[in-house]
């Protein structure tokens, strides 16, 4: 085998996992069976992050560095025949960003290692990966144990004859949560025609944006639920929970590249409404029993922007999509006098399925279900299609790599017809003025 019989890096306890700030020790350790002469045996710990338009590129169009130290661990000298051992310590900065790595770009942490020989020899380099995570504490973000609710009012019309009105209300029981929790969900219906409207469903989504020349969006849907229509004139109430499964935190703090939002979006498919309400993923639970910050305006996660509407409808904190179905029956109010409620059956749950409840008890497992994505017009940011899981996660301190048998790895051989994307939070304030 030459010279060089082991060459690598361990690190302390085999710790692959660190906070920001933290200090990361370790050792290089070379076997060799022929004496071999070097210049200087040296270590660089590096943290840094690279997007692109578009997947599988060469090249990052854009990057940013963290960190990059590099250490001297011993000066000109001869190695003997044997076993040596060489120790390191780095201090990690307090600002670095949690790992991450999408279709589009990743943040990534490593450890180098490196003996320069003399000229005109063969120099040796190893490396080591390992995971930054810095915790988004819940208890931090303001009004996060409140409810968070909207609703939109949607009237449609066809041949400009037959009218309806349908109103939609989503309510979450809060605005945060960490992974393993539930997201309780309810949403009332009041369905003004005669007319029996479609299924809805309401979807975990998860928007990643990397930020390059022209900005790339990449949604995906972790989990979704579908319920029954509402017939006409009657009011309804439909009420689900999500489970969380292990995801990054929300926001990326520290990352200037990539920005990850999550937000629940509530949608019947006719007449096409649509409503969305922001969620905070973090890693710290709230906790009733901590003082709360003051309250004060907290922007919610930035949505696709989506085009301008082609109906009349009127918004509260939320969006329609203003296209409708012909209606069949009387004009506007009908059945209004004699509303009675009922209770939306559900109809499928991504997280029914056996084998999805079997990877969330498991601490080291995350499911997840395909989406349809929205594709808007030349003006906005790029979509793409992804089927699974960003990664890394972490649970309990482990990074989940990608070879989870439990965890669907990207696939972009198959688009959706497109259909329009949730409003932004400045569309859906415009248009509740």
């Amino acid at each position: 085998m030459g010279k060089l019989l082991l060459f690598g890096i361990t690190l302390t306890n085999s710790k692959l996992v660190y906070n920001p700030g933290d200090s990361i020790t370790g050792t290089v350790n070379i076997k060799i069976g022929n004496s071999l002469q070097y210049k200087a045996i040296k270590v660089n710990c590096q943290g840094s992050c690279g997007v692109s338009s578009r997947q599988n590129e060469a090249a990052w169009a854009v990057e940013e560095q963290y960190f990059s130290s590099t250490l001297s661990v011993a000066d000109k000298g001869t190695l003997t025949p044997g076993e040596h051992s060489f120790p390191f310590q780095f201090l990690t900065p307090g600002t670095a960003p949690s790992s991450y790595e999408g279709p589009f770009g990743k943040i990534a942490y490593r450890m180098r290692a490196f003996i320069d020989t003399p000229r005109f020899s063969k120099d040796y380099k190893t490396e080591k990966s390992f995971y930054m995570l810095r915790s988004l504490n819940l208890n931090e973000v303001p009004d996060i144990e409140k409810p968070s609710s909207t609703t939109a009012t949607k009237k449609f019309t066809y041949l400009l004859v037959k009218t309806g009105m349908l109103a939609l209300k989503a309510k979450s029981d809060q605005r945060g949560y960490i992974p393993g929790e539930v997201i309780k969900l309810t949403t009332e219906i009041h369905n003004q025609s005669t007319k029996t409207t479609g299924c809805i469903v309401a979807s975990l989504v998860q928007k990643v944006t990397y930020k390059t020349k022209r900005a790339t969006c990449d949604l995906r849907t972790i989990a979704e639920v579908e319920g029954a229509g509402v017939k006409g004139g009657k009011r309804a109430e439909w009420k689900e929970q999500i489970i969380v499964p292990p995801l990054p935190q929300s926001g990326l703090e520290g990352c200037s590249l990539i920005s990850i939002d999550y937000f629940m979006q509530v949608s019947l498919k006719s007449p096409e409404v649509l409503v969305t309400l922001p969620v905070f993923i973090g890693n710290i639970a709230f906790d009733s029993t901590i003082p709360r910050p003051p309250s004060r305006p907290t922007p919610a996660p930035r949505a696709p922007p989506r085009p301008s509407p082609r109906g009349s409808s009127r918004v509260s904190t939320g969006s329609v999509t203003p296209s409708a179905p012909p209606v069949e029956g009387p004009g506007e109010g009908s059945g209004a006098a004699g509303v009675t409620s009922e209770a939306i059956p559900t109809k499928s749950h991504s997280q029914q399925d056996p084998s999805a409840l079997q990877a969330f008890a498991s601490p080291n497992a995350a499911l997840f279900t395909p989406n349809r994505l929205a594709v808007p017009g030349a003006s906005g940011p790029l979509f793409c299609l992804t089927t699974g899981a960003t990664i890394p996660f972490f649970s309990e301190g482990t990074p989940i790599p990608t070879s989870c048998p439990l965890v669907l790895p990207p696939e972009y051989s198959t688009w959706e017809h497109p259909h329009e994307p949730p409003p932004s939070y400045e569309d859906s304030c415009s248009s509740n003025s």
